[in-house]
């Protein structure tokens, strides 16, 4: 009878093992295009800034909104309209003229006194605007 008690108390503590190794990774954050966010961070953010926390936090949400991938903010739109995720993932000088070009933008088109997107990274801030859930 002990046998099988042992038993069950290893096939629990497994399954117990195995669920928490799964949650703990589907809650994980990914980039949406690494080689974009990796260009981003390699122009804009340096460590111990405000930006550098702001941008840790944000994870995808530096370009995206929400959980979706689709799902993109006014800065994650910018980019999208000069690059494409397949073609343009790993071509640097494209992806960083990218980041130049929208970087001169305004944040919000409509607004005359908004400010630019990199105005908005020079600050310490995302430059899609605040996370929202």
């Amino acid at each position: 009878m002990s046998g099988s008690r042992n038993a069950w108390c290893k096939r629990a503590w497994l399954i117990g093992l195995g669920l928490s190794l799964a949650a703990g990774m589907a809650h994980r954050p990914v980039y949406a295009i690494k080689q974009f966010a990796d260009e981003f961070k390699e122009v804009y953010v340096k460590e111990g800034t405000p930006l550098a926390a702001e941008v840790e936090n944000a994870k995808c949400n530096v370009c995206h909104v929400g959980k979706s991938k689709k799902d993109r903010n006014a800065y994650g739109h910018a980019l999208a309209e000069r690059l494409d995720k397949k073609e343009d993932k790993d071509d640097k000088e494209k992806i960083r003229k990218a980041l130049e070009e929208v970087a001169a933008l305004s944040s919000e088109p409509g607004k005359a006194d908004a400010p630019t997107f990199g105005q908005l990274i020079a600050e310490g801030k995302l430059p899609g605007g605040p996370i929202s859930e």
